[in-house]
């Protein structure tokens, strides 16, 4: 019955390391897609602040 029981666990820690290798996956292309998201904003930002000539994010500068 031991052999069975740790098979049984070994499929277990498998099944637990696809999961959490999936998640590490997962959050890496969030992370790349937030950081290309921040980027197309800022050049949205200066862009906007730039025609209408206005600060809009209150940094204290246009642009």
């Amino acid at each position: 019955m031991g052999i069975f029981w740790d098979l049984l666990q070994q499929d277990e820690l498998d099944k637990q390391q696809k999961q959490a290798n999936s998640i590490e996956e997962r959050v890496k292309i969030l992370e790349e897609d937030l950081a290309h998201t921040k980027a197309l904003l800022k050049k949205t930002l200066v862009a906007l602040e730039t025609h209408l000539t206005q600060d809009i994010d209150g940094d204290g500068k246009m642009g």
